[in-house]
């Protein structure tokens, strides 16, 4: 399980990928190209094959890939207030789309105008006049246009008609089918192990170190509480074992990444009322990461959230969990 989180680790922004924020981003100069679109959160399995999909094609047509995504959630948009839970931030998904392959990444403002076009309207708008489609790869079950109006085998009609070949590929896993639905499902009942083996990597949730109530410093497990953009895809509260890194900070930190025991939940035993994420980086009791953006990656959960009948029970329990983080995560 170490090495899961490791290998995400070491291969992270080694390669670049092109970022456009909308199509006016898109070079004027930009010929032909072979096109996955999605909304592509979590870049699961499914997601990885269908993108590995398109770059191969490219490849055979010796054009560049595109991904288009979307942002925010079309379903926050189309049925505001349903916005499901991200399971990566927007630039966690460009940097896993750029390990796979891809020469560029369009991000499309998902607005209720956009939601409002005709499948031929968005063939002819996004993939024909700004990126000059050469094939397009979507999911078997991929639906577009206004009301979702569009199908596989409409794009394939819309291929033929704007000199385009369109290709489905099934989200599926060892023969397993994937979505971001269902492994989101498996984070909000803890089982972080299921959704890591979905994603082919930990699942991650990120964000500023804020101060808390410093509880654990002063039990000598001094923890940084992670303050995540809205709508994070949190898993159920508990203990886990991972890894706490540094992503951006001015301090001497950066970079640097550490195994952790990570405790997700309103401190019952301080009868505390507000959800916290917090990550102890293993017996180090120096850093000081306020305001730091960093990384939290779940390997193993330990155990459910406790009230305990005394701070040294509490202390004691904690022990236990830092040894069985140390032990899981290679620490």
């Amino acid at each position: 399980m170490a090495g899961l989180g490791e290998r995400d680790h070491q291969h992270r922004n080694e390669v670049e990928v092109q970022g456009w924020h909308g199509l006016d981003d898109v070079p004027s100069d930009w010929g032909r190209s072979v096109i996955t679109i999605g909304v592509f959160d979590g870049v699961h399995k499914g997601h990885q094959r269908m993108v590995q999909r398109a770059v191969a094609m490219a490849a055979e047509l010796g054009l560049p890939s595109v991904v288009i995504t979307f942002d925010p959630h079309p379903e926050e948009v189309v049925r505001p207030g349903t916005h499901p839970s991200r399971l990566t931030t927007a630039r966690h998904r460009t940097d896993l789309l750029g390990l796979l392959g891809v020469d560029a990444v369009c991000v499309l403002p998902f607005t209720l105008e956009f939601s409002h076009m005709t499948p031929d309207e968005f063939v002819q708008a996004v993939l024909v006049d700004r990126l000059h489609a050469a094939g397009v790869v979507v999911g078997e079950n991929f639906r577009f246009g206004h009301k979702a109006a569009g199908d596989l085998e409409t794009l394939r009609q819309l291929g033929e008609k704007y000199d385009f070949v369109a290709e489905g590929v099934p989200l599926v896993s060892d023969g397993e089918a994937i979505s971001s639905s269902q492994i989101r499902e498996r984070l909000s009942s803890g089982d972080v192990g299921a959704a890591a083996a979905a994603l082919g990597r930990p699942h991650r949730v990120e964000g500023v170190v804020v101060r808390g109530h410093q509880r654990g410093r002063e039990l000598g497990f001094p923890t940084a509480n992670v303050e995540s953009p809205p709508f994070t895809a949190i898993p159920a509260d508990g203990v886990y074992a991972g890894w706490l890194e540094c992503a951006q900070s001015p301090s001497p930190y950066e970079g640097q990444r550490w195994p952790a025991a990570i405790s997700i939940g309103t401190n019952p035993t301080f009868e505390g009322v507000e959800r916290t994420v917090e990550a102890y980086a293993l017996d180090r009791d120096d850093l000081d990461l306020y305001g730091a953006h960093v990384v939290v990656d779940f390997a193993v959960r330990l155990r459910d959230t406790l009230k305990f009948d005394s701070i040294d029970s509490l202390i004691l329990q904690m022990r236990h969990d830092v040894d069985e983080a140390r032990r899981l995560t290679g620490g």
